[in-house]
């Protein structure tokens, strides 16, 4: 009576509680499953108890990295995993599980015990959190970035040309992109066209068009890409790395808003909005004598100045979230996130090649990683530290933290509430972490 008493007041417990809790057999079949289990899974316990526990979850490790399967065969229990489930609904539910050994009065293993947490409310504060990041597809915290996105509704809404300058792989075209997608010319092309990528002779013509017997093997009429984005928008990449000659005509279509194809005996009326970009400093070659003075100024009406990552480093979290939600779809994979330790080494990296770098690292990621969290060994072996006798460097998430903390109230002259603000944090969170660091407030 006394036994089955307290199985009594146990199952009473278990079902007071917000976490699932369901227990196995050493078959792998459910014997309990508490109230918490059955609404976060929509199965009821009558539908549970009996079933393999891969029937009922179909959780993303079920296959190839079963944390109590794990936890059975070396004795060590998993703590706050984080997986996703697919509910009765077919839903995609995120939860954290932790694991443990179930034994019998004589120490004898009789199965496992599982508990997990519903972490759709923290995910959905994720989303809000990331929504207040973005801005048109182009993710950041950054201040200086922040700065752009106030600025991006009113320079899309003008017809100006605009120069975007940034190092390779800062999200140029993606700048450009969500100009042309605001404006009012959203409902024409956005045609984009690589001035490094092609020859003098041929970026002309590219640009231009030509008529039938412009030149030899000219046999018919093609139309260059002011005509194809005749209404809408003409984004010209890397434009520091156009000839002098080719300069000048393209000064003269700004001038006079119209060009002539090759071979053509009229010009055409060019009613196209040019973004332009460049890795160059342009007003630099300007003073070389390498690009024209009044092309400099005839494009440099409206000038965005994107920062290189390594400048903007509190965007790694985000944009490693997005890289790898993006790849899952793509991949028909599960990845759920990256460990403390991966993200430390990207922290540390300079990223040379910036945002395009950061996601060929996630890609690459993907291709090792089966499941669960990127780790260090699924990162290229060139982020890994080459041993340092000094031992100086960031080496753990709380020192970039506290590095980030530190330098947006330097950055807001001490004053914590535009701190809180520029970090999507609020007042008491950042003074608790100011605490927690024991960070000197500059001004103070």
């Amino acid at each position: 009576m006394k036994v089955a008493a307290e199985h009594g007041i146990t199952r009473v417990i278990l079902d007071s509680i917000s976490d699932g809790v369901f227990t196995v057999d050493t078959g792998w079949r459910i014997t309990y499953f508490n109230r918490a289990a059955e609404k976060i899974t929509g199965v009821s316990r009558e539908e549970a108890v009996g079933r393999f526990c891969w029937e009922v979850f179909r959780a993303s490790i079920c296959e190839r990295e079963c944390a109590l399967k794990q936890t059975l065969e070396t004795g060590c229990p998993v703590m706050n995993k984080a997986v996703h489930i697919v509910n009765a609904c077919g839903k995609k539910v995120p939860i954290s599980i932790s694991t443990g050994i179930l034994r019998d009065e004589h120490q004898q293993v009789i199965g496992g015990v599982e508990t997990f947490r519903d972490l759709s409310l923290v995910e959905e504060l994720r989303r809000e959190l990331r929504g207040r990041h973005t801005f048109a597809d182009i993710i950041s915290r950054n201040h200086r970035m922040q700065q752009i996105f106030s600025l991006l509704p009113d320079i899309a809404e003008s017809d100006s040309t605009v120069l975007i300058e940034g190092p390779t792989g800062s999200g140029k075209e993606l700048l450009a992109r969500a100009i042309h997608n605001l404006s009012p010319r959203r409902d024409k092309p956005l045609v984009a066209v690589n001035c490094a990528a092609l020859p003098d002779t041929l970026l002309e013509s590219e640009l231009f068009g030509y008529e039938a017997g412009a030149f030899t093997d000219a046999r018919k009429s093609k139309p260059g890409r002011f005509a194809l984005a005749q209404g809408g928008t003409l984004f010209l990449d890397e434009i520091g790395d156009i000839s002098p000659a080719l300069q000048v005509k393209l000064l003269r279509v700004l001038q006079e808003k119209e060009f002539e194809p090759l071979g053509a005996v009229r010009p055409v009326k060019a009613d196209v909005r040019i973004l332009a970009a460049t890795n160059k400093d342009l007003a630099e070659l300007v003073e070389k004598g390498l690009f024209r003075r009044d092309l400099y100024y005839r494009i440099n009406v409206i000038k965005v100045t994107l920062p290189p990552l390594s400048e903007r480093k509190e965007d790694i979290p985000l944009l490693v979230e997005h890289f790898i939600d993006r790849l899952n779809i793509l991949r028909g994979k599960a990845i759920d996130g990256i460990s403390e330790e991966a993200l430390a080494l990207l922290w540390q990296h300079d990223f040379p090649g910036n945002i395009r770098e950061l996601e060929n690292i996630i890609e690459h990621a993907f291709i090792l990683c089966k499941g669960g969290l990127i780790k260090p060994e699924h990162l290229p072996a060139y982020l890994k530290p080459a041993e340092s006798s000094s031992g100086h460097g960031i080496k753990t998430l709380a020192e970039m933290e506290a590095r980030m903390i530190y330098e947006a109230l330097v950055r807001n002259r001490g004053k914590r509430s535009l701190a809180a603000k520029e970090l999507g944090i609020d007042k008491t969170t950042l003074w608790r972490k100011i605490k927690k660091y024991g960070l000197k407030v500059p001004g103070s």
